[in-house]
C-alpha cells in the first residue's frame, strides 16, 4: 500500500486545479452549445420575421450569459485575457455586447 507523501496542501491545490479545469471545460461546452443553437437558428430564419426576433433575441441572450460565465470562470482562474474566446468560439459581436446582461424582469399584467 503506497502513501501520498505530499504534504496535504498540496493534494489539495492539486484538487482545486482540477476543479477550475473541469469548471472551464463545463463552460466552454455550454457556450459552444448555445453559439451553435443561435447559428442554426440564424441559418434556419434567413430572413427573420418580426414574429420570431423575440425567439432569436433569446438565444443572443443565453449565449451571452454562457460567454459571461465562461469568462468569469476563466478570470477567477487568472486568464484575464478574453480576446482568445471571442477569437476561437467566433463569438458575434452581438453576444458579446448582451455579456452579463440579465434578463429584463417579466411586466405584471393588470387585471
Amino acid at each position: 500500500m503506497s502513501r501520498d507523501l505530499r504534504p496535504p496542501v498540496d493534494i489539495l491545490h492539486y484538487e482545486i486545479v482540477q476543479e477550475q479545469a473541469s469548471a472551464l471545460g463545463r463552460m466552454g461546452r455550454t457556450l459552444e452549445q448555445a453559439l451553435t443553437r443561435l447559428r442554426e437558428f440564424d441559418a434556419a430564419h434567413a430572413e427573420t420575421p418580426a414574429a420570431m426576433q423575440a425567439a432569436r433575441r433569446e438565444l443572443v441572450m443565453e449565449a451571452g450569459q454562457a460567454l459571461w460565465m465562461f469568462v468569469v470562470q476563466r478570470e477567477a482562474t487568472g486568464l484575464r485575457d478574453s480576446r482568445h474566446i471571442m477569437r476561437t468560439y467566433n463569438v458575434p459581436g452581438e453576444v458579446q455586447r448582451c455579456m452579463g446582461l440579465a434578463p429584463a424582469p417579466l411586466k405584471p399584467t393588470s387585471r
